[in-house]
């Protein structure tokens, strides 16, 4: 059963997706630009180099989209990604910024969000959690959140590695909130399958990295062009946690891909603002790099979701009314 805040979601989403936030790619740029085009737009806190610069984005994402509202253009929500591991020395001034200028929505990453729900809560904003195993999401859901964020095998970043339909499958006997799916979605076609599965979200994250407005490098987005799924390497070498990485850039930074056995640490504790190396050298990637071909603007990518999407849709349609 659709809820209300549910609702006003999808009353606000020219498609039911969100930008995933990704470590040193979202920034304020993307994330207008998805949510004036009609998706859910995010960024992690963390990809501003100290407080004050993160202070100017927020300002910066507020205004320019209230001026989008102004002008009467549909604009979505936008998002935040909080990280809750105790390195992260900057919880609590990125907490403070979150009292100060409310996101819609904030994302929590790599740890319990008991007690962050109450925050988001006091000013009508919604917390999203990201989950990866079944005992995660009991727990995220156990802790008042309103959505929870299965991050399934194959996805870009600290990736899972339950196959959605078997993590939706398990997750929808204790949980009715805002279910959103993680994990290789790249089409409109792949939208479409998300919600025949029972989700309210899509969360695509490495369809955006080559988006004229991410902060992506040049040869990031290029090798994101030229990778198929072969070359992403699921290892916990580089963070600690395992995730998705480019074999590509494993070779550029001088490893061999193969004989990497170590593994990493997760650690944010870079207080001057300085970033873990593996994410500026060793870059990110989903499973559902194949197929994208191009660097073009956020608008153009959202507008190509839509006809795959619609295109998908009429097609799904047509086959069901020749059983019926």
């Amino acid at each position: 059963m659709r809820t209300e805040k549910l609702e006003k979601l999808l009353e606000q989403t020219v498609l039911p997706v969100i930008s995933a936030p990704m470590f040193l790619v979202s920034g304020p740029e993307l994330v207008i630009e998805t949510c004036k085009n009609g998706i859910i737009g995010s960024f992690p806190l963390l990809n501003a180099r100290n407080d004050v610069i993160l202070e100017e984005w927020l300002m910066t994402i507020k205004n320019e989209l209230q001026r989008a509202k102004d002008d009467t253009k549909k604009v979505a929500p936008w998002a935040v990604n909080l990280i809750l591991h105790r390195s992260n020395h900057r919880f609590n001034s990125n907490l403070d910024l979150i009292r100060k200028y409310k996101p819609p929505i904030v994302i929590t990453s790599l740890g319990n969000p008991q007690g962050i729900t109450d925050i988001v809560h006091s000013y009508g904003g919604l917390v999203f959690s990201d989950v990866a195993t079944i005992r995660h999401a009991e727990k995220a859901a156990a802790s008042g959140v309103d959505g929870l964020i299965l991050v399934s095998a194959g996805a870009g970043g600290h990736g899972g590695e339950i196959n959605p339909f078997a993590f939706m499958g398990a997750v929808r006997k204790f949980w009715k909130g805002i279910t959103c799916i993680a994990g290789c979605i790249t089409t409109g076609e792949d939208i479409l399958a998300v919600k025949a599965m029972g989700a309210d979200f899509a969360y695509m994250g490495t369809r955006f990295i080559t988006a004229g407005e991410s902060m992506a490098s040049a040869e990031y987005k290029k090798m994101i062009i030229d990778s198929t799924s072969d070359d992403i390497l699921y290892t916990d070498a580089f963070s600690g946690v395992k995730g998705n990485y480019l074999i590509p850039s494993i070779k550029k930074a001088g490893l061999n891909p193969e004989n990497i056995k170590n593994k990493g640490e997760l650690d944010f504790s870079q207080k001057d603002g300085s970033r873990i190396k593996a994410w500026k050298d060793i870059w990110s990637a989903g499973q559902g790099v194949n197929g994208i071909d191009n660097i073009s603007p956020a608008a153009e990518i959202i507008n190509d979701l839509r006809a795959e999407y619609d295109q998908a849709l009429a097609r799904l349609q047509s086959s069901r009314a020749k059983y019926s």
